[in-house]
Parts: C-alpha cells; structure tokens; sequence
C-alpha cells in the first residue's frame, strides 16, 4: 500500500492540515495519508507543545470517519527527540508491504539538509511538497520531488493558539469537533506562543 506520512507537531490540528491531507489521499498515487504526531520535534521549542497524547486525540477528531486518513502515534514509543529517518526505519520493520512517501511544506524542504541522514530520505522517499506562505519550492538536486498543488490556506497553530489566548474565536479555522474539544478542554489558555 502506497501511505503518505505528514510529520506534524499538529499543535493543533488545523483545517489547513486537513485540506493538505485529504487533497493528497485522493489527488495522489497515495492510497492513505497518515499524520504522525511527533511528541518532539528536535528542530522546534517544545514549551509551547501540548501534551502528544491531548494532540494525538485532536488529530483523530479531525480524521473522524475519513477511510483514507489516519492519526498516528507511531512515534510515541520511539526514542526522543523525534527524527523522521528513525521513524521510518522502524515502519519498515513494522509495516514491510507498505512503501511510504513523506508530505511536507516548502518551509520544510527548504529545511531537509539539517534533518538528520536528508541526503538518504531524499534518496529513499518520495517527497510531496506543498506550498507555504514565503517559501519558494525549490527541489533539491537529488530525490523524487512532486508538487502537491493543494488548496492552501494560510493557517498557522501559533495564530490559533494567539487567538484562544486572547479569547477570541477560532470558528472554522479547525474542524468543528477539534475546536469544540479544545474549548472544552481550555486548552492553550496558559501557553505564551
């Protein structure tokens, strides 16, 4: 089975992911997109990060019923801070009849020489790219880049989590069950960024 691994802290979850996945579930060779929740990623602050397992369940309340979509926490039980190259060593043992693909933003690429062994993700796994706000797609000289030309919606955490900070709405900016739980939860009330 083609799977589509979409690495995230997903802090939290937001349409924007959501439009991202789905559009590469349905709109690739990609028969699955799986979000894997990182419980830290060694190229972000964790300070600001709520607890993998309260994020890990907003990911599933936003996948819901979708067959081709799924939240994971496969990364949970691995050694931490969270590298993708170790993560998908240990998918390989684990899940041998698959073969995976990763899904990332420009930003991120534009990032993909300080990941730990990039020169052997590039070699090994398709890349699909999409679009980020101020961030050219440039591909690398080696590696099996596809442009993913998604909807784009310019979302961030941070501005969600700014905006439950200050007590303000965050209606449609994340699917209804996730933000209802998130209100429910007050979650990222007391966070600074």
């Amino acid at each position: 089975m083609e799977i589509g691994l979409f690495f995230g802290s997903f802090n939290p979850v937001h349409t924007g992911h959501m439009i991202i996945a789905n559009f590469a579930a349905y709109n690739t060779g990609l028969e699955k997109v799986w979000l894997i929740i990182s419980p830290q990623n060694p190229l972000k602050p964790s300070a600001t990060l709520l607890n993998e397992y309260d994020r890990y369940h907003l990911a599933e309340l936003a996948v819901g019923d979708e067959p081709r979509l799924k939240a994971s926490n496969i990364e949970f039980g691995l050694p931490r801070p969270s590298f993708t190259v170790d993560t998908l060593a240990y998918l390989g043992e684990k899940c041998p009849d698959h073969h995976f693909s990763l899904i990332m933003g420009s930003d991120s690429l534009e990032n993909l020489g300080k990941w730990k062994n990039s020169e052997y993700l590039l070699k090994n796994y398709p890349i699909y790219v999409y679009a980020r706000t101020g961030h050219e797609i440039r591909p690398p000289a080696s590696g099996t880049i596809r442009v993913l030309d998604a909807p784009l919606l310019d979302i961030s955490a941070s501005l969600i989590r700014r905006l439950i900070r200050e007590g303000k709405s965050i209606r449609y900016l994340l699917p209804d069950a996730v933000a209802g739980y998130i209100e429910s939860s007050h979650y990222y009330r007391k966070f600074t960024s």
